[in-house]
């Protein structure tokens, strides 16, 4: 008898000791001369259960978490008995929390072994590549532009737009970059993707190449994803071997190849400008446009620059038709949205759906509302730059026009969860401190003003001059929101002036804070 069993390879997983399991599971096994197979997914994204074991049996896998090194032997003596223990959770597609999903992007995390090539084609990997090269260039720029995606890593732009711009524009050499530099607080989308599905990744990549006619691509990964990264350089290995990179891909006529670049950590280098820099070699800091990098990007070539989520998508589109994806979403916010739940939550994890869902169904029905048992006040929502809602916003829905009239931004799809024990004053000097730490510099209105704006709030924190001090903090934001030069300085007013309005009793009298028992 062969056991045939899945655990995570995600660096969440592996963080909860599922290296350890893994190992434990085959001396188990090996204890009652048993044969196994250990397959390393991705994770399915329920963050609770980890590492979440899947064992293959004739009713499909059924999952067992969250589950530790010492239940090793107990697990395996369930597999080869009636399948009975105490960390029994069923087929995980069963659960409430995937099973209210759409997983367009994210259909095969935690399916598939991401290292296996063989394994993502019989999932239906390539199909779109396939069908893009058949098409040409141009009825790929108007498939994407059909689907309505827009950009994943925060600004929402069209992404058939950004092509068609790239492919109309002469030059040389073209490039795609992959702006994999997710520094977003409370957000692990792409992490999860690159390490649970990479040759997703490089198919949508491949795709964006055959569309604007570049044939060269960087995946621009921060140095704190160091499985990330272990798991795109192995995809790209086996990919250019099967060569659906390289020269002719997949016997075409396009040539497409890519790479990994590592980055060094810096926030600002999720801008996409300040990314080009640190790509060519120097220090990350933000261009002025024009020109757009769309013209004169990376090295001063044509360059699509897209999110992961972005370019991950793609294949989904092209495999199924324009029309199947504008079929989820609403409004102009098409498709679906990985998002991602985390903070003080009792679910937290990655929920892939259709934009329109309200932001009180994610935090209160799926998130399962605060693990501290305390009722949620605050929620956070695109990063750390994104603005903080109180439940009277919880009838919100999760799409970008929605957002941005209530002052706030779904970004890269991020939700952080506070309690009633939070102080919105510290959280809107967090906003200015996190900005000052970051800032590349290169402007005074975000170098500067991040720094006046942590001492003012401080000011008002020691409860000097509150009044004037918030007016200084107020007026300073819309310097930084007008005046800054990227989106790091721009966007820092969203919590801070969100903290002021939603919260005021916390900026005047006595804070509304309740000492954790």
């Amino acid at each position: 008898m062969t056991l045939r069993i899945y655990v995570p390879r995600d660096a969440a997983a592996i963080a909860c000791g599922a290296d350890e399991l893994a190992a434990a599971l085959k001396v188990a096994a090996i204890a009652r001369k048993l044969d196994i197979e250990i397959i390393r997914n991705g994770s399915r994204g329920l963050a609770w259960l980890e590492p979440l074991v899947e064992l293959v049996t004739d009713e499909g896998r059924i999952g067992y978490g969250p589950a530790e090194p010492e239940d090793a032997e107990s697990l395996i003596a369930a597999f080869v008995g009636d399948g009975t223990h105490k960390l029994r959770v069923g087929r995980p597609e069963d659960l409430p929390f995937l099973k209210r999903q759409t997983r367009l992007t994210f259909a095969r995390v935690g399916i598939v072994d991401p290292r296996d090539l063989d394994d993502y084609k019989a999932h239906g990997g390539l199909k779109g590549l396939e069908k893009a090269i058949a098409a040409g260039p141009s009825a790929i720029v108007d498939e994407v532009t059909k689907s309505g995606l827009r950009g994943r890593g925060g600004a929402g732009f069209p992404t058939g737009i950004k092509w068609k711009t790239v492919a109309d524009t002469a030059g040389p050499q073209k490039y795609i970059v992959c702006n994999a530099d997710e520094g977003d607080s409370g957000t692990f989308a792409d992490r999860m993707l690159m390490e649970g599905d990479p040759f997703c990744l490089i198919e949508g990549m491949a795709i964006a190449g055959v569309a604007t006619g570049a044939t060269k691509g960087y995946v621009y990964i921060r140095s704190e994803y160091p499985h990330a990264i272990a798991a795109m350089n192995a995809a790209i290995d086996k990919a250019r071997r099967a060569k659906v990179l390289g020269k002719a891909i997949l016997g075409s006529a396009h040539d497409f190849d890519m790479e990994v670049r590592v980055g060094a950590g810096a926030y600002v280098c999720g801008e996409e400008t300040s990314l080009l820099e640190s790509l060519e070699g120097k220090r990350g800091t933000v261009r002025a446009k024009p020109p757009l990098p769309a013209h004169k990007g990376l090295f001063g070539k044509p360059t699509v620059i897209n999110n992961v989520l972005s370019l991950a998508t793609v294949p989904i589109i092209m495999a199924d038709g324009a029309e199947h994806y504008r079929d989820f979403g609403m409004g102009r916010s098409r498709g679906t949205m990985p998002i991602q739940l985390a903070g003080n939550l009792n679910y937290g994890g990655l929920f892939e759906t259709a934009f329109g869902i309200t932001l009180g169904e994610l935090v209160d029905d799926i998130g399962g509302g605060c693990f501290t048992g305390r009722p949620v006040r605050a929620v956070q929502v695109g990063g750390p730059l994104g603005a903080y809602f109180p439940r009277e916003l919880f009838d919100t829905p999760f799409d970008y026009e929605a957002f941005a009239a209530k002052d706030g931004l779904i970004g890269h799809g991020g939700i952080v969860v506070f309690d009633d024990s939070v102080d919105m004053r510290h959280q809107a000097r967090f906003a200015m401190e996190f900005c000052a730490i970051e800032s590349c510099g290169k402007c005074t209105p975000c170098r500067i003003g991040a720094i006046r704006g942590k001492e003012t709030i401080e000011k008002i924190i020691a409860g000097k001059d509150v009044t004037r001090n918030i007016a200084v903090v107020e007026d300073l934001c819309q310097t930084m929101k007008f005046g800054s030069l990227c989106a790091l300085g721009g966007f820092t007013p969203y919590p801070v002036l969100s903290a002021i309005r939603h919260f005021p009793e916390d900026f005047h009298g006595t804070p509304h804070r309740i000492a954790a028992e």
